[in-house]
């Protein structure tokens, strides 16, 4: 399981860097503090992709706190991290629970904690931070742990950044009839338990965490950043594929064998190379006015 999770983060690596908001992203960067240490945690971080996207466009230096629950995934990251950087010619240090990657004007120290994020139970990982961000979280949790985590951010005075949030669309070309069957059936299995608080929000996850932090005293902005993943990207496409279909399959046993087909015709086409997908995201970044 870890390890598909893995491939899956490797994957969709390219395709989150190439939807992000660059205007909530620079928006985040205004307020973090020049010259001065950055202190950023990261949530559900798994691989550490957005590690790696910020590092170079928030101001250095950063020290970063890394959250998983995953203690592979967070051995993952520091080998990831270490290799991003040497790639880059960076100077790169590896320690049992830390990694620092220094070059070309980036001073970025990831410490790494494992914790189980259900309750948000541990306050201090909020403490001293400037920015709290995650990627590809907010549609898994509810609506009580965003209530928690938007008063987490603002007892720490803290901006927020959340990106690559599904809203609850994709489409897919060469259209088949049961893809909006597929899609409803996903989005009711999005709103299922993850172990996050309570049900997930799934779809309505951004407008949700708007709210929460709307209340909490925050000026909220939001912009799309959904995916495009062209008829290269065959990898890609099955997992997705695969993944919507054991999703769709979970809510409706009865319709499983027409579930069944529509994955099969939906990886022929991928298979063929004239599958594209265009899959629903949004980003939101969260700034206190004094910020």
């Amino acid at each position: 399981m870890i390890e598909a999770l893995a491939t899956w983060l490797v994957l969709r690596e390219s395709s989150d860097a190439a939807a992000r908001s660059e205007r909530l992203t620079r928006m985040v960067a205004d307020v973090l503090p020049a010259g001065a240490p950055a202190s950023i945690l990261d949530l559900a971080t798994g691989g550490g992709s957005n590690i790696r996207y910020l590092s170079s466009r928030l101001p250095s230096p950063q020290r970063w706190l890394a959250v998983d629950q995953s203690p592979v995934l967070l051995t993952r990251l520091r080998h990831e991290m270490s290799a991003w950087g040497a790639a880059r010619g960076y100077a790169v240090q590896t320690g049992p629970t830390a990694c620092t990657v220094n070059g070309a004007g980036l001073e970025c120290d990831v410490e790494t904690h494992q914790m189980d994020l259900g309750e948000l139970d541990e306050p201090n990982i909020f403490t001293g931070r400037h920015l709290v961000t995650a990627s590809a979280l907010l549609d898994l949790v509810s609506e009580p742990w965003l209530r928690v985590l938007a008063a987490r951010c603002r007892a720490a005075r803290a901006a927020a950044l959340f990106t690559i949030t599904y809203d609850g669309h994709f489409t897919c070309s060469p259209a088949e009839p049961e893809d909006t069957m597929v899609r409803s059936l996903l989005n009711e299995h999005q709103k299922r338990d993850k172990g996050l608080g309570g049900p997930a929000q799934g779809p309505d996850a951004v407008a949700c965490a708007e709210r929460c932090f709307v209340d909490a005293g925050y000026l909220v902005h939001r912009e799309s950043s959904d995916w495009t993943v062209g008829p290269e990207q065959t990898q890609m496409q099955r997992m997705l594929i695969d993944g919507w279909a054991e999703a769709a399959a979970e809510v409706t046993r009865e319709g499983a064998p027409v579930i069944a087909d529509w994955r099969a015709r939906r990886l022929a086409h991928v298979d063929a190379g004239r599958s594209r997908a265009v899959v629903g995201h949004e980003d939101l970044a969260a700034l206190l006015p004094e910020q």
